[in-house]
């Protein structure tokens, strides 16, 4: 079967609230495997950190895990974390000037050996990996309230299928 590198048709969810970004979240990391790249969009207090705390806490607890502290790498770059089974970095690209800054941070060894979750994936420009899930956030009718527009290449779209409600 040939994998395809056009995005899916975006899936728009409501979130009415925090919990429901971070449920989003722990269904995505239940399909998640080495190898995916996630790139995480939307403005600063979108939520972005708040999804990925939910996403790499479910990849701890499935790898039998016990929670883990997970900081926003916006000082730090990267952020890695290993579990049996899985390897998740969490990036944060909001002080990187150029994309070629990445190399530094092991970005080309964390796409080929694990997951990556990656805040301001357009920061990464011709460097961003074509086969991907991209979950952009943004803000809801309410303030607590945010709205996913989830779009991904590759085999994404068949993954999606029966994990996002159909909108």
């Amino acid at each position: 079967m040939a994998v395809s590198a056009s995005p899916s048709p975006p899936v728009r969810l409501a979130l009415p609230d925090p919990a429901a970004t971070a449920d989003l979240a722990r269904r995505l990391a239940r399909i998640a495997r080495p190898g995916d790249v996630i790139g995480l969009g939307g403005a600063l207090g979108a939520g972005k950190t708040w999804f990925a705390r939910a996403f790499i806490n479910r990849i701890a607890e499935l790898s039998g895990v016990a929670a883990v502290e997970v900081p926003s790498p916006t000082f730090t770059l990267m952020q890695e974390y290993v579990f049996p089974g899985a390897t998740v970095s969490h990036f944060d690209l909001y002080r990187i000037e150029r994309p070629e800054d990445t190399w530094e941070l092991g970005i080309e060894d964390a796409f080929a050996a694990g997951i990556s979750l990656i805040e301001l994936p357009e920061r990464l420009g011709p460097l961003l990996p074509h086969l991907r899930l991209d979950v952009v956030l943004s803000q809801g009718a309410a303030p607590e309230a945010r709205v996913a527009e989830i779009a991904g290449t590759g085999d994404w779209p068949a993954r999606l299928r029966g994990v996002l409600p159909d909108e």
